[in-house]
Parts: C-alpha cells; sequence; structure tokens
C-alpha cells in the first residue's frame, strides 16, 4: 500500500493524496513550509490572500494571543504583493512543489472578484477560493459574506469569468449559516470552506486601549472548534457541495470531528505557527485512525455521526 493511500481523495476533480490542505494566511505560499512538510501529500495549499493591488494591511499590532493560549487574534488587513506580482513570479516557483495550489482573493467589488478569477484561469492554479469573509480589513470582504445575495453575486462573477473550481470561505459571523450555505450553493459555488474566523478584539488594561491595531480581528485557534463543527454539522446537512472543514484544528483527533460532523476534507490553520509539522502529524493520525477502525477509506468517516 502506498503511502496513506486510505487517504487519497477526489475533490473538485482535483487528485488529492490527503484530505488535509492549509489554511489562507496561516502557510504563506507553500514553499515556506518545505523544509517541514512534503507539499505534495497536502490536499491543498491555500496560498495567502490575493488582491488586484498590494496592500500593505493594517498599521499597529496585527496579532494578539488570548488567554489561555486557546485562541489568536489578527488583523493582517490582507498584506500581500498583489495577484499580477503572484502570477509573474510565485507560481512558478510553486511548481516544483507539485501541490494543488489554491488560491484565496479578496475584493472590494463584485467585480473585483470576477478580474481577480479571469486573471488566475491559468496552469498551474488548481482552484480559488473566495474569501467574502475576511473581518480585519475596513473595506469589502465582511458585507459581502454576511449577506446571502451578495455572496451569491460574488460566487456568479466569479464563476463566469474561471474555468477553476471555486470555493467560497463563509463568514461565521451571521445569525443563519445554512442560508447563506443554501444561497451560494444555488449560486454555482462547487465548494464551500468553514469557517472563517470569528470577530473578536483584546484590551490592553493598563492602557486603556485595544491591543490590535485595527481595534477588531479575526480569532481562530483551538477556541473556535466547537463553532466550527456546528455550523459543518448544519450545512453538511443543508447542501449536496463538498465541504472543507476548519477551524481549531490541531491534531488528528480534531480532524476526525470535522470528517465525522460532514467535512469531507479538512484545512488546517493556526496550529501551523505552533507547529510547522503539524499537517504530516494529522495524516499519519488519520491514517492510524483508520486502520484501528478497519476502515479502508476516510470517506467511510464523513458524516457518520451516531446522534444520541
Amino acid at each position: 500500500m502506498s503511502k496513506f493511500e486510505r487517504l487519497h481523495i477526489k475533490l473538485l476533480g482535483l487528485d488529492m493524496k490527503t484530505p488535509v490542505m492549509t489554511a489562507s494566511g496561516t502557510f504563506g505560499f507553500g514553499e515556506e513550509f518545505a523544509d517541514f512538510v512534503d507539499l505534495s501529500l497536502l490536499g491543498g495549499v491555500m496560498v495567502k490572500g490575493t488582491t488586484l493591488k498590494p496592500r500593505r494591511g493594517n498599521e499597529g499590532v496585527r496579532i494578539a494571543e488570548t488567554a489561555g493560549g486557546a485562541g489568536m487574534l489578527n488583523c493582517i488587513g490582507l498584506e500581500n504583493p498583489g495577484v499580477e506580482l503572484f502570477l509573474q513570479e510565485t507560481l512558478p516557483r510553486l511548481e516544483q512543489y507539485h501541490m494543488n495550489v489554491i488560491v484565496n482573493i479578496s475584493g472590494s467589488t463584485v467585480e473585483e472578484y470576477g478580474v481577480l478569477a479571469q486573471m488566475l484561469d491559468v496552469p498551474g492554479v488548481a482552484a480559488i477560493e473566495l474569501n467574502v469573509s475576511c473581518p480585519n480589513v475596513r473595506e469589502g470582504g465582511i458585507v459581502f459574506g454576511t449577506d446571502p445575495k451578495a455572496a451569491s453575486a460574488v460566487v456568479r462573477e466569479a464563476k463566469l469569468h474561471t474555468e477553476k473550481p471555486v470555493i467560497i470561505k463563509l463568514s461565521p459571523n451571521v445569525t443563519d449559516i445554512v442560508q447563506i450555505a443554501k444561497a451560494v450553493e444555488e449560486a454555482g459555488a462547487d465548494a464551500i470552506s468553514l469557517i472563517n474566523t470569528l470577530m473578536g478584539m483584546e484590551i490592553d488594561i493598563e492602557r486603556r486601549r485595544p491591543v490590535l491595531g485595527n481595534v477588531t480581528g479575526g480569532l481562530s485557534g483551538p477556541c473556535v472548534k466547537p463553532v466550527a463543527l456546528r455550523m459543518v454539522y448544519q450545512v453538511a446537512k443543508a447542501v449536496q457541495i463538498p465541504i472543507i472543514g476548519m477551524g481549531g484544528i490541531s491534531c488528528w483527533q480534531d480532524a476526525v470531528q470535522f470528517f465525522l460532523a460532514g467535512a469531507d476534507a479538512i484545512s488546517v490553520g493556526t496550529a501551523n505557527f505552533v507547529d510547522p509539522a503539524v499537517t504530516m502529524k494529522i495524516c499519519e493520525g488519520l491514517d492510524d485512525y483508520l486502520s484501528q477502525k478497519n476502515l479502508s477509506h476516510i470517506s467511510e468517516l464523513v458524516g457518520w455521526l451516531e446522534n444520541n
């Protein structure tokens, strides 16, 4: 049996040696982790968020750890070199790693998503992920991510301009996640990433000022996992398209929970900062778990949750 044969999946028409991916903004462009991870064994690398023009990001403090080390707040503000530099310099370098490059894109208007989707409809890009829910920029994303009609409009615009699979990353900062999931499925989304970060803040009581330069930021890490699991579970029962579960996954046991809740694949984010090799450890743990349970393939876990 070849390495991780039980974990090999076909998702969005892409061959994935494992269903373990990396979340955008936590893994650079992938190449930064090549000394720690066999990138070809990952299902996909969701590269750093990309915008039409270069962005410097937010001023001031951008990252803060939450009490007890159970989470992280960030307000990076989508700092990136822009799509043109990515296409000219970064993408050609990534070819040597033989990985599925999934480009996370953000726009300030619906039309910008279409322009980005068209520019990235090139060899070497496996899929695009629409970031309609980034909570740490002052304009754009959060509006699209909390309104079913706006999120659907972004999906339709992207689908008009690319032949690549279109994944949409949904915001948990909503009242009814199922309503939005159904809307983007109807609009033509090929898959859903769930969840993006929760909105949060931290206060310095000595200075009586917000810790983050942007005041609020995205909360991620182990503390958000119960929310992410609940939303994956709800959405999996309501849509037919694949779900990429994420939010607080730090070990293989967490990953198993997401598969049982209905995720078809998972993506690891904040844990990459703690252990740059965590994705490989999760793959090994999943493979061992399947062996222990006498299961022949990871798909046998998906949605296999026995309710009380």
